[in-house]
């Protein structure tokens, strides 16, 4: 791969994922905020791929070459759409919210070529179910300060907590990148992926689903 890649994001949990692949990448973060693309009733996927799509435009604006990754992810509860919570009390209401039953995280993945202006989006769907866990974890898990910069206030990957009961889908998308998906786009990006990157991919990501749109 001799293309410069960039991923614009400044979540350390995307950082680790796309390190898996072996691929050198350097990061950017991006200036657009999260609410810079307005919701679109009934189609929380367009939110999201409008969101990751700013964020990966904003930096190949700014770098003018290299190709440029973004992601966003929201939870889904039926109609409402869960963001990242603003204090530890809205945290905690989302975790009551979502506390027994089962909802949907959509990870959308845009791939900006910053120099030529080629871009290619895409959204990920999985179904979570989370545990009946009690007033009390919730309370122990706001403390240590974890839920405010995920969305749905949650990580599925947190050992104390363990908020995940079961899910059909990537694993991955849930954590906030499906590298499955991902390796799809860089590839319509004209990138060589080499089968040591799908080799390198985590064991979560054996049964990932591809969506490419």
């Amino acid at each position: 791969m001799t293309a410069d890649l960039i991923l614009a994001s400044r979540s350390p949990r995307r950082r680790r994922l796309l390190a898996h692949l072996g691929i050198a990448f350097r990061v950017v973060v991006p200036t657009v905020e999260e609410d810079a693309a307005p919701p679109t009733p009934g189609r929380p996927e367009e939110l999201a791929e409008a969101l990751a799509l700013a964020k990966a435009e904003a930096v190949a604006a700014q770098e003018r070459k290299g190709i440029v990754i973004a992601a966003d992810t929201i939870v889904v509860d039926g109609e409402a759409i869960l963001g990242k919570p603003a204090d530890g009390s809205e945290a905690g209401a989302m975790l009551r919210r979502l506390r027994g039953r089962t909802h949907r995280v959509i990870t959308a993945l845009a791939v900006v070529d910053a120099a030529g202006g080629r871009k290619a989006v895409s959204h990920v769907v999985t179904a979570v179910r989370m545990r009946p866990y009690s007033d009390e974890e919730i309370a122990a898990y706001v403390a240590r300060g974890e839920p405010l910069d995920k969305a749905g206030a949650y990580a599925i990957q947190d050992e104390q907590f363990r908020p995940v009961a079961s899910y059909d889908g990537c694993y991955c998308n849930v954590v906030g990148l499906p590298l499955r998906a991902l390796l799809t786009l860089l590839r319509r990006a004209g990138l060589d992926i080499t089968p040591d990157s799908l080799e390198k991919l985590p064991s979560e990501c054996g049964e990932c689903p591809i969506v490419v749109e």
